[in-house]
């Protein structure tokens, strides 16, 4: 991979001392700080410094590892075990993009309620202290819309993988396969 990225990407450099260097303000950084250009919504990427090979994921990767760690955890021991269980699966690609889709889908209810909640404190945006506060009187509510959006994707998740099944049998369908032979019984 080269540099020669977007000039509004912003450009971190990881050294074998597993130091990472911030090439816009010049000076050493934490994940820490990498965390906080992500709730920033920043753009950045993070190269190797002696191979220039792109290393965005393994730091994003790290800092879940962080988060997960401390505090109150995003996954459960199942949902995590799940996702691991998809690695070197056919469905891999799918369950990447169904999970994406399902987080962008997430962050689009959450910025609709944001929009329509503007009027109600003089047109600022909610602060994770209000969020606190709306989502305590209205969790059930938000809970059970949730809950249908989970479900309507679940059952989406499921025919497209019965249309799948269906297309491979089709497929294979027409290719000329021996029956298997038959079962032999015990001679005694």
């Amino acid at each position: 991979m080269t540099t020669t990225k977007k000039t509004s990407e912003r450009l971190i450099k990881k050294y074998p001392n597993r130091r990472l260097y911030d090439t816009q303000t010049s000076s050493y950084i934490t994940l820490t700080d990498v965390k906080q250009l992500v709730l920033d919504n920043e753009e950045f990427v993070v190269l190797d410094a002696k191979t220039d090979d792109d290393l965005t994921r393994s730091i994003l990767l790290q800092i879940i590892l962080e988060e997960e760690s401390n505090g109150t955890p995003m996954f459960s021991s199942a949902a995590l075990s799940q996702i691991i269980r998809y690695y070197g699966h056919a469905m891999q690609g799918m369950m990447g993009n169904y999970l994406e889709k399902n987080i962008q889908a997430f962050i689009d209810i959450q910025n609709k309620l944001a929009e329509n909640s503007k009027g109600l404190y003089e047109g600022k945006p909610f602060s994770p202290e209000m969020w606190t506060q709306f989502m305590n009187v209205q969790g059930p509510m938000m809970q059970g819309m949730m809950s249908n959006y989970i479900e309507q994707s679940k059952g989406l998740f499921i025919q497209m993988q019965e249309q799948m099944q269906n297309q491979t049998k089709n497929m294979f369908g027409t290719f000329p396969f021996a029956p298997p032979p038959p079962a032999e019984k015990n001679k005694k």
